[in-house]
């Protein structure tokens, strides 16, 4: 009995992975042919979890083509596993906005994994205010992004949906003074009410968080390019529906492969490869309090973004 509900618990996760992917799938069928840059796990032209100041390519005078995504996190026996399928838009070569859709299969530890439910929705906007120039100074962006339909944690324990949302200033800068070897820096301040970009729920009110991170590009085998980065989210201390717990600091650790070969010479505004993958690692939370371990430390994570 345990072994069919092992194996029907497997096929629910292919089955999950195969509808994701399906509907990314689906949207490359019925679009034209452009150029891509890669959405973070919101959505957003980012890296995994945090947004880049740097906008989705588009026309001066109208809309651009829009970029799809397909994000899977393992997040352990306690928080289940979560897909995602995003579509983003860039328009006026300085905005970008776009939707995704979380699917969440539910973990396998009884007294918590039941705390999670389902899935929700994220829209999410952003604005160029000041374009990188090849000196000194950095793109800088601001944009919002809220989630709703969100019944993780506080919402379960409530018994509703309930939402949540961020504000955001971000700036973004690749340094091209050592040859062969683009760095590109990201730094940025978000006021949330979030729990891990919303996959643990709400936190109790709006907080004012830091993010960042730091990555460099070497050319890969034929004409690809790997970039190699980390990044650092903090996130709000506290979960609605569970005083006393602590969060702590996200920290990721990526590779990102661009087939196409394109380095980020000119910023990544300007440069885009067709098509880009993710692979990574999320140290999101352990022990938040005594006896209550989300077991979510070193969790895998895949992202595959296309442009058109």
């Amino acid at each position: 009995m345990q072994k069919r509900l092992q194996l029907l618990g497997i096929l629910r996760r292919i089955n999950a992975g195969i509808f994701m992917l399906l509907v990314v799938i689906a949207i490359f069928v019925f679009a034209g042919s452009a150029s891509a840059q890669s959405l973070n796990w919101d959505g957003q032209m980012g890296i995994f979890v945090t947004p880049l100041a740097y906008t989705i390519p588009s026309p001066e005078n109208g809309l651009g083509r829009p970029v799809a995504a397909y994000h899977y996190l393992d997040g352990g026996q306690v928080l289940g596993e979560f897909h995602q399928a995003s579509v983003s838009e860039g328009v006026f070569d300085r905005v970008e906005f776009g939707y995704t859709r979380t699917l969440h299969e539910t973990g396998q530890t009884a007294g918590l994994s039941d705390l999670w439910s389902r899935g929700f929705n994220t829209f999410h906007g952003k604005v160029n205010l000041l374009r990188e120039n090849r000196t000194w100074r950095p793109a800088l962006s601001v944009g919002f992004v809220v989630r709703s339909q969100v019944e993780n944690v506080g919402g379960v324990i409530q018994g509703q949906p309930t939402t949540n949302e961020d504000f955001y200033a971000v700036a973004t800068k690749t340094v091209t003074k050592i040859r062969q070897l683009p760095l590109v820096f990201n730094l940025g301040f978000k006021d949330t009410n979030a729990s891990l970009l919303g996959l643990a729920g709400n936190a109790p009110a709006h907080q004012g968080r830091l993010f960042g991170a730091a990555a460099f590009a070497v050319r890969g085998p034929r004409r690809s390019t790997i970039l190699l980065g980390s990044e650092v989210l903090q996130e709000p201390r506290n979960i609605q529906g569970l005083p006393g717990v602590v969060v702590p600091t996200t920290l990721t650790y990526a590779v990102r492969i661009l087939p196409g070969g394109a380095l980020p010479l000119r910023g990544w505004n300007v440069e885009s490869p067709k098509i880009t993958i993710d692979l990574g690692v999320a140290q999101a939370v352990g022990a938040i309090a005594p006896g209550l371990d989300l077991q979510a430390r070193h969790q895998f994570a895949l992202g595959i973004s296309y442009g058109f």
